[in-house]
Order: C-alpha cells, then sequence, then structure tokens
C-alpha cells in the first residue's frame, strides 16, 4: 500500500491507498494519525505495516485519492534524515574534472565503504508542495531526486522520494565545505506518499524523472533507473545504522544519477518534480533564502 497523510495543523488523518481504493485510518477505532504508528503496532505484532493497515481497512471510510493529493502535507516526521552519496557513476563522473574532489569521489565509488552523512532534522525538511531552499551565498545550486528509505529502529518499512537540495559552488570551493552545501533550511523535501515494499516491488528497479520549471517552461529534465546504483539498499543501511545511535523514526537518501550540467542553476520561484515509478511525483517550489 501507499501511506499519504493530509489536513493542516493538528487535524491530519493517515490515509492508506491500493490499487482499487484510498482508506482513511484515522477514521477507526485505533485511529492511526502516522506511518510511525502504523510500523510501531507491526514491530509488537512481527507483521507488516500492510498487515495492520489491512486489519482496518474493512471499518475505515473511503475517500477519493484526487482529493487526498489535493490536501498533502509531509507523510512523515522523521527524527533524522541521513543521507548516501556516489552510488551512481554519474556521481563521480561530474567531478572528474573538479581537481582535488575527483579522487575522493573516485574512491568513495569504488570503495567498500559507501558514503553516509548527515542531511536534515524536521525543522530542515519540506513535505509536498512546501519550498524548498537555495543558499543566498550560492551560486549554483541543484535539486538531486533520489529513492530515500524509511526506517523504523534501523528497519526498512517504506520508501519515498527525496529532493536532497544542494549548493555545488559551495561544494566545489572545498570538499570541507560539504556540511555547509548539503545541511541548511528547508535543503530537504520528502514526500508525496510512503511506498512499502508491497508496491514498490524491487527499490532497484524503478525508473526516476526529474523536471525543473521556470516561468511555465522546462529548463531541464532527466530521467534515469535505479538499477544504475551500484549499491543496495540494505548495504546502505547497514552503514548508516553501524556503530550509529540510530533514533527511532529515519530517512535514508540514497544517492542521485540525475545531475544537471553546470550552466543549469536553480532560481527563485522555480519549481521541481520528481518523479519515482510505483511511488507517486514529489513537487516543490524554489525559495532563495
Amino acid at each position: 500500500m501507499r501511506y499519504y497523510r493530509i489536513g493542516t495543523g493538528d487535524s491530519q488523518s493517515l490515509i492508506a491507498a491500493n490499487e482499487s481504493a484510498a482508506y482513511d485510518l484515522t477514521a477507526t477505532e485505533a485511529a492511526p494519525t502516522s506511518f510511525f504508528g502504523l510500523a510501531s503496532a507491526a514491530s509488537l505484532t512481527d507483521g507488516t505495516v500492510d498487515d495492520v493497515a489491512r486489519g482496518l481497512v474493512e471499518e475505515a471510510q473511503t475517500v477519493e485519492l484526487d482529493a487526498v493529493r489535493e490536501n498533502l502535507v509531509r507523510p512523515i516526521d522523521p527524527d533524522e534524515v541521513w543521507g548516501a552519496g556516489v552510488t551512481y557513476a554519474i556521481s563521480q563522473e561530474a567531478r572528474e574534472e573538479e581537481g582535488g574532489l575527483a579522487e575522493a569521489y573516485l574512491d568513495a565509488y569504488e570503495g567498500d565503504r559507501p558514503e553516509v552523512y548527515f542531511k536534515a532534522t524536521p525543522s530542515r525538511t519540506v513535505g509536498p508542495n512546501d519550498a524548498v531552499g537555495i543558499r543566498g551565498d550560492s551560486e549554483w545550486d541543484a535539486a538531486e531526486p533520489e529513492l530515500s528509505i524509511v526506517l523504523y529502529d534501523g528497519e526498512i518499512v517504506g520508501y519515498t522520494v527525496g529532493n536532497d537540495v544542494c549548493s555545488r559552488s559551495i561544494e566545489r570551493d572545498n570538499l570541507l565545505y560539504l556540511p555547509q552545501s548539503k545541511t541548511y533550511a528547508k535543503s530537504c523535501a520528502i514526500g508525496p506518499c510512503i511506498a512499502t515494499g508491497e508496491s514498490i516491488g524491487d527499490p532497484l528497479d524503478v525508473d526516476m524523472e526529474m523536471e525543473v520549471v521556470r516561468d511555465s517552461e522546462t529548463v531541464f529534465a532527466d530521467s534515469t533507473s535505479t538499477s544504475e546504483m551500484v549499491r543496495t539498499c540494505e548495504e546502505l543501511v547497514d552503514y548508516f545504522t553501524r556503530y550509529n545511535e540510530v533514533p527511532e523514526a529515519s530517512v535514508l537518501l540514497t544517492g542521485t544519477s540525475i545531475i544537471p550540467p553546470d550552466d543549469v542553476t536553480l532560481r527563485d520561484g522555480d519549481e521541481v518534480h520528481i518523479d519515482i515509478e510505483n511511488i507517486g511525483t514529489l513537487t516543490n517550489p524554489v525559495e532563495r533564502l
């Protein structure tokens, strides 16, 4: 199933959708309001999130999926968001002409240990249709579309779409500036929903597309497949959780293979659309901070 959250403020509902209908799980006796609430219940029963949801569907009210999409909020509130980098060949190839960066990225791509870094807290993470931020002290900014793993107690419970917005110019200046290029206000977006393993199928065999629109015109568009990823989701999770005090609810971005050319940068007022097969489309306007 796919799990959406809709509403405003403190009035929010958890929606479960399959191929035939969408159900308001919050309008049941159990009244779950969050995906992680379902994950917690599943962990107590040794079942899956979908097992728990199926037990609630019979008493849940049906809702129109179009109405759900019009009232989306961030589908989950992860305690932390982390990222994995250089998981596609293009990530290191794009730095081949960047002096001292090239060797570091090649080593991360070919090495046994993947790059894993802290990305965002809930206050730095936005949801569908919320503005992502680009830094006021950056000259080249990029959206990075990424398949994102949703974890509960360190275990994979679902997948979502992630936008790992970053400053390429700050990163290029000095590799030690990477945290500043990656972690700042509104630097991360997730949504529109959470898809479980039953819905997504093989996470390393789904298509991914990104489009950047400016003044109703497409300024950049590209597509790829997660089959190009050189590491498995389980491998990335293993390194993320290794010797790490992983919070109960977390998201791990898995890297990108869509990289705009040097002459394309995000601008205030742009709109970014990221679609991942079997999950959905995450849309965010761009705001210069």
